[in-house]
């Protein structure tokens, strides 16, 4: 898994409680111009939009909950930095707003939010495996957790993304998502479930979770990429620590191809991806 983590430093939330078309927010039946607004400001702000929504039954063809829905635009800054904006929409041109936010640097203060991919529409296995991790965690965090639509990596369900934090987590079931989430909340990431963090290549994701397998769990920036080269299908990744964890390592990773197998539950021919065998860890 280490290294398949989808790039986005800005994510867009759109609570959406009706059904999700395949495709997400773009297959929404809104109002044109504001779907072209929000749609524009987020390819600018090279944000991710995602649709939301509280766990729990749904009214077959309801699209919004009984009162206004929410939404939100959460940054992860170059500086370790979370900002969040949130406002709620009844009507669709209410949305516009968004791309308002998306211009704004945010506010500092809110806890991360806890997205769990349920988009059964996208890929069955989401729900399937996501759903019983979405019902485990909202007992334990009923205001953090929601589920979310297609975040990439079908065949790693139950994914979860930590927001704006920027860190995916895939392979869980309703006791490893308890734990893994605990101990993310606490400041410590391990590697047993990381997919990567969103700010870093897949490379440079596959050398942290090296490093964190090697020396035990960190928190989000205890570990910063200094430099990374690459050679043909071999990359070199230095890697800087900050106290008690180790100052200087060096990863040194294989780039290849997986065998072939099928990708996602609706997959109608096998495929293969890029995976990055490490081949040495060492202080430095």
């Amino acid at each position: 898994m280490a290294g398949t983590a989808s790039p986005s430093l800005v994510w867009v939330l759109v609570e959406y409680p009706g059904a999700w078309p395949p495709n997400g927010f773009d297959g929404l039946d809104l109002e044109p111009g504001t779907k072209a607004l929000v749609s524009s400001a987020a390819r600018t702000a090279r944000a991710r939009v995602l649709l939301v929504r509280r766990p729990g039954p749904r009214r077959l063809g309801a699209r919004r909950r009984h009162g206004p829905a929410k939404w939100a635009v959460l940054r992860h800054e170059s500086s370790g930095a979370y900002r969040q904006l949130w406002g709620t929409w009844d009507r669709d041109e209410d949305l516009a707003e968004i791309a308002l936010a998306l211009a704004s640097p945010g506010e500092t203060g809110f806890p991360p939010t806890i997205l769990i991919c349920a988009h059964g529409q996208h890929d069955t296995c989401c729900a399937v495996r996501g759903r019983p991790v979405v019902r485990a965690l909202t007992e334990r965090w009923p205001e953090l957790v929601w589920e979310c639509s297609h975040v990439g990596g079908d065949r790693f369900a139950a994914n979860a993304v930590i927001a704006p934090d920027g860190v995916y987590y895939g392979g869980l079931d309703a006791g490893s998502s308890i734990a893994t989430i605990e101990e993310h909340l606490s400041g410590r990431i391990h590697a047993g479930y990381l997919r990567g963090y969103t700010d870093l290549l897949p490379p440079q994701q596959a050398a942290v979770a090296a490093v964190l397998a090697q020396f035990g769990p960190a928190g989000r920036h205890d570990y910063v990429v200094a430099e990374a080269l690459r050679e043909g299908d071999y990359w070199r990744i230095r890697i800087s620590g900050r106290p008690p964890h180790p100052a200087n390592i060096e990863v040194e990773l294989r780039a290849g191809r997986g065998p072939e197998r099928q990708l996602t539950c609706r997959a109608v021919a096998p495929g293969s991806v890029i995976v990055y065998e490490l081949t040495s860890i060492r202080r430095t």
